[in-house]
């Protein structure tokens, strides 16, 4: 998804939040209550597009929460510990005292910092400008306004997840490092209800009891000898008990899964967060969820779910240490197998992967994680050019990566893989996804242009050599970024995807529907001055006794002339709409959501 708002700041729409009063601010009320040792630090001067999620008037006051208001109450949670990190109040006369020789190593690495310009890549002025920029948490508003009529068919919530920065940046900041926001729309006989709502992770939740951000984000922050010493100085804190990173470091802001009656929210860099959809239509984190204690590791973003065997199949990868990467499954009852590692020399940025019936297809592709780059005063997330990117296929049912088989993609970065199928006729396995160039850009900053290419990668397993076809004609080519294909057929071959057309980068003017043999494409443009995310595509039934396009298209549009948000509702079949939700307040674009009907929120553990 976009990484960039650079298309925002030309002609930011975004009406600026009101000033709150230094009673209310929540930089004024930190200074105001003394908190010893984390209140004097250089603030980056906001910019009229640039403002935390507790700037923003808010409807709704919650009261400030301690960690310990968090802890669940059933074992399978992993809940932020309470015995090492105590409220600042608490802090005795060694902890304070560290705190402030902590907070003037800190502020004399901000002003260094503030000396030298940002990247684009990092510089929160661009990363979080217009509608890019965080809103604040919203209770549940009903009875909707709606134009047209929500199919009878849809019953159950849509949720998406995004970024969201819950205190305004002081440093560098990716988009991709913002705290993770759910909104939801629940949609129920004819009518909808909306509600946002933070994921309550173990580093939110620390942060907003401090009143500041205390964790390094992982992408804006740690570049060069400024990221090193912010990494030092955090597990300095942690040492004496001022932070705790024992329970997570993750934003929980990318994926959501719905899965073993659970809808799990995630980023790859942590466990995943079992959040509850309440009758209400509300949201609330029950805490970081470890598969009933089966779960030692970080999951990627994007685990699949086999729509025939029910099974979740996923990935963990580790940058520090071998090894670097691991496979495994779980049933769907939720019993996870063993581990399985992966062979790889070194550690690989991998967002995404696909399944086919019998196999997983895994991407060791060109973006890599070198720290030692950090020590040359660089990035550590790295394009290698001298690495010849492969694709690896492994059967699901394995307990070893021995017998993995790779098959060389040269100059092929997918940062998402849509959908992959067999065809043991021709001994292949097809792959479609969106490759990227340069395959960087999103971390690091480039005069070259994106280009997001859908492509068919075919792996022959009998030969081990690749081919990769642009699905779209030269003349047609546009950016497709974000999207999916008919979840009942996932690793089976499809005919259609639904993608984001990423124009003008980073903003996604509206969606295409894609054939994947002949690239034949209808386009559904939100209109003027409208831009959204990502198309979720919700068949009509939970089988494959229809269409493969029987069903609807259903994405968050906001209208940045009027600074109004809405979900629409567009038929699969004829890209018409059938019906559009007015939202009681604006939803920032964001990353990815899924759809749990009905029927499945029955059963929700």
């Amino acid at each position: 998804m976009p990484t960039s708002a650079a298309a925002a700041t030309a002609t930011n729409t975004w009406i600026q939040p009101k000033k709150l009063s230094s009673s209310s601010s929540s930089f004024s009320h930190y200074s105001s209550n003394s908190l010893v040792g984390l209140g004097s630090r250089p603030i980056r001067k906001p910019n009229k597009v640039t403002f935390c999620s507790l700037q923003t008037p808010s409807i709704l006051h919650l009261p400030k929460q301690s960690p310990a208001a968090y802890t669940p109450s059933t074992s399978t949670i992993s809940a932020p510990s309470t015995d090492k990190v105590q409220n600042p109040q608490q802090w005795n006369l060694l902890q304070r005292v560290a705190a402030m020789a902590f907070d003037v190593v800190e502020g004399t690495l901000i002003s260094k910092e503030q000396q030298h310009p940002l990247p684009k890549t990092a510089d929160p002025l661009v990363q979080i400008a217009g509608n890019f920029a965080p809103v604040p948490e919203q209770p549940v508003r009903g009875k909707l306004p709606v134009v047209g009529k929500i199919p009878e068919c849809i019953q159950g919530v849509y949720v998406r997840n995004g970024a969201n920065p819950l205190h305004e940046p002081v440093a560098g900041h990716h988009l991709f490092d913002g705290d993770g926001m759910i909104h939801s729309v629940r949609l129920e006989n004819g009518s909808a209800s909306y509600a946002c709502r933070f994921t309550e992770t173990n580093r939110l939740v620390q942060e907003r009891e401090l009143g500041r951000p205390v964790f390094p984000k992982a992408i804006g922050e740690l570049h060069g000898h400024s990221g090193i010493a912010r990494l030092a100085l955090f597990y300095a804190r942690g040492l004496f008990g001022l932070v705790d990173p024992t329970h997570g470091t993750g934003v929980a802001n990318a994926g959501l899964v719905y899965f073993d009656n659970r809808l799990l929210a995630m980023s790859e860099d942590d466990l995943p967060y079992h959040v509850q959809v309440l009758p209400s239509g509300d949201l609330k984190t029950v805490g970081r969820y470890d598969f009933d204690g089966q779960l030692k590791s970080t999951m990627i973003a994007h685990p699949k779910i086999d729509p025939v065997s029910g099974e979740l199949f996923a990935l963990s990868y580790n940058v520090v240490q071998k090894p670097y990467l691991k496979y495994f499954k779980v049933s769907p009852n939720g019993t996870k197998s063993p581990d399985v590692e992966i062979p790889v020399d070194q550690p690989t940025m991998i967002h995404d992967f696909a399944i086919t019936e019998n196999f997983i297809v895994i991407p060791d592709q060109q973006v890599v994680f070198k720290l030692p780059e950090m020590i040359r005063g660089g990035s550590p997330v790295v394009y290698d050019k001298n690495k010849i990117a492969r694709v690896g296929v492994l059967d699901k049912k394995a307990i070893d990566g021995s017998k993995i088989k790779w098959v060389e993609a040269p100059d092929c970065f997918c940062f998402h893989l849509w959908n992959a199928w067999e065809e043991p006729e021709n001994d292949e396995i097809v792959v479609i996804g969106s490759c990227m160039t340069p395959p960087d850009s999103i971390f690091n900053e480039t005069d070259e242009s994106l280009k997001s290419v859908l492509s068919e990668i075919r792996l022959n397993l009998k030969t081990g050599k690749s081919t990769r076809r642009p699905i779209l004609s030269s003349p047609e080519q546009v950016n497709l970024e974000a999207g999916m294909v008919n979840r009942n057929l996932l690793g089976r071959k499809t005919k259609f995807a639904y993608l984001a057309l990423a124009e003008p980068w980073p903003k996604v003017s509206g969606f295409a529907k894609v054939d994947l043999a002949t690239g034949e494409t209808t386009k559904y443009i939100y209109g003027e001055e409208k831009f959204g995310g990502e198309p979720l595509f919700l068949p009509r039934s939970a089988n494959n006794s229809d269409r493969e396009d029987h069903g609807y298209i259903l994405a968050f549009v906001h209208d940045e002339k009027e600074c109004k948000s809405e979900l629409q509702i567009v038929n699969a079949m004829t890209l018409e709409m059938e019906a559009s939700i007015k939202l009681p307040s604006r939803v920032p674009y964001g990353f990815h959501g899924t759809f749990i009907g009905a029927k499945e929120l029955q059963k929700q553990k």
